[in-house]
């Protein structure tokens, strides 16, 4: 059996590949016209929201070849397929969590309540299939229901919490990334066959970020919902595949914790005024 280090190395070179062609072919050939897919960043300019696309087609591509399993490929396509409906058919007038809830909570159905809903729906079917197969590999780990039901909860904040940072060029990608490495050279059940498939699910959204960061950095596109929430649903579903019940709660709080102080404090601001963070944020970027 190939090191979880190893398969998440190889995983991630075939996703950097995908991602970056994608990106070209469809900057080159734009589904229904590139203004269709134009957005005005923070500063003022231009940038494409194909990156997210060929982001998914990338690691969603490396994942399934590289026999990620069923998991991470239904979390990472299913959350880009829901990004891509608030991207192209957002109505953009409620932001954030509470935002797309408070609109519910009155009635009115929004494409990111459509979204929040999907995740969750997608995020458990995705711990399903990774316990069932762990189980089948006789590496349950004790794992009960409701350990599933966490881990399902993991992956949905995890593609809402990579989106949350898509907000400045390359800053989501270096989180990815830096995600990504570390969940592919964990310790955990390295050597089990749950641990290599988490090291290729990992290595495929690691690469998949490399692969597109240039142009991300230099404000030419962007990962947009349908980038963002494919990368963080298929780290949710990595670290789901490399951890119990304990990890998951662990994961759980942290994510709880993080979005619900983003409906208080602007992660940019804090950002901006740590100058340790500023630094590697802006780390890339042209001057």
């Amino acid at each position: 059996m190939a090191s979880a280090v190893a398969s998440a190395v190889m995983s991630g070179v075939v996703a950097a590949a995908l991602a970056a062609g994608s990106l070209r072919l469809l900057r080159a050939h734009p589904p229904g016209g590139s203004a269709r897919w134009d957005r005005t960043n923070h500063a003022g300019r231009t940038v494409t929201l194909l990156e997210g696309p060929a982001y998914a087609v990338g690691a969603v591509g490396a994942a399934a070849l590289l026999g990620a399993g069923a998991g991470p490929v239904v979390a990472a396509s299913a959350a880009a397929g829901l990004g891509a409906l608030d991207d192209l058919a957002g109505d953009g007038d409620s932001k954030g969590l509470a935002g797309h809830l408070g609109a519910l909570a009155h009635g009115e159905v929004t494409t990111g309540a459509v979204k929040i809903i999907g995740l969750g729906v997608a995020g458990l079917v995705a711990a399903a299939l990774v316990d069932r197969r762990a189980a089948k590999a006789g590496d349950a780990r004790g794992i009960r229901p409701l350990d599933t039901l966490v881990g399902g909860a993991v992956v949905a904040g995890t593609a809402n919490l990579v989106n949350l940072l898509d907000l400045r060029p390359g800053r989501a990608l270096k989180v990815t990334t830096v995600l990504g490495v570390l969940t592919a050279t964990s310790r955990r059940g390295e050597a089990t066959a749950a641990g290599v498939a988490a090291g290729v699910a990992a290595g495929a959204a690691a690469g998949a970020a490399l692969g597109v960061l240039g142009p991300d950095l230099a404000g030419e596109a962007m990962l947009g919902d349908t980038g963002a929430n494919s990368a963080g649903a298929l780290l949710g579903a990595a670290l789901v595949q490399r951890t119990g019940r304990r990890g998951r709660l662990v994961a759980l709080a942290a994510l709880v914790a993080l979005t619900l102080a983003s409906e208080k404090v602007s992660f940019t601001r804090v950002i901006e005024s740590t100058p340790v963070l500023r630094e590697l944020d802006a780390l890339g970027r042209p001057r």
